[in-house]
């Protein structure tokens, strides 16, 4: 029979951080739920400061593995299950919180997420063959999911100035009868980004 905690006990110091980072995404996801209950801009705020938090969590985490020379495949699994609650479904639900709610907004944002997915899927069965002599990854190929804080930041100011909803800046059009808002396109980059194999130097 197995022991209570029995998994708990197999955690390094390293994956309490990347719980923190898990955390952190879901907390954001609750304040954005919050926001569109009540469009009180606080609460935008909240959801970005607390991507922010998870951002720390998930820096910290591999400077921690390193320093202490420990790391597991576990580990390497929970980081990239807490990177795609904060840095791709949280952006994705950030982006709709502030008014991308047409259909073709929410398959950009759809897409989006499955690149983030795609990205770090990628990135855990390929990390031994991006290894240098010494085992550390010299380089990711595509962005990295973290750099979608990046539109996080962009539509906390767009929350800051009231240009959400239907002031969302460059407007919607109709394809089809259906929505789109220009600004979504962006998520659409950043995951063709992700997906992509231009070498980017880990720092």
């Amino acid at each position: 029979m197995a022991k209570p905690f029995s998994m708990i006990r197999e955690f390094h110091l390293a994956d309490w951080f990347t719980l923190g980072n898990a955390i952190s995404g879901t907390s954001a996801m609750f304040s954005l739920i919050t926001y569109i209950q009540t469009k009180d801009p606080l609460h935008a705020y909240f959801a970005c400061a607390l991507v922010l938090i998870a951002l720390v969590f998930d820096i910290l985490d591999g400077r921690i593995a390193r320093w202490r020379q420990k790391s597991s495949a576990l580990g390497r699994e929970l980081d990239s299950l807490a990177d795609v609650i904060s840095f791709g479904v949280t952006p994705a639900i950030y982006g709709y919180a502030m008014g991308m709610t047409g259909l073709w907004d929410r398959v950009i944002l759809g897409y989006f997420v499955a690149c983030g997915v795609s990205r770090l899927a990628r990135y855990n069965v390929t990390a031994e063959q991006l290894s240098d002599a010494s085992g550390k990854v010299s380089h990711f190929e595509g962005t990295p999911i973290p750099t979608s804080i990046l539109l996080v930041l962009l539509l906390c100011l767009a929350a800051s100035l009231g240009a959400t909803g239907s002031e969302l800046w460059f407007g919607k059009y109709y394809i089809a009868n259906h929505a789109l808002h220009p600004l979504a396109l962006l998520y659409a980059l950043s995951g063709s980004l992700m997906i992509s194999r231009i070498p980017i130097p880990k720092l």
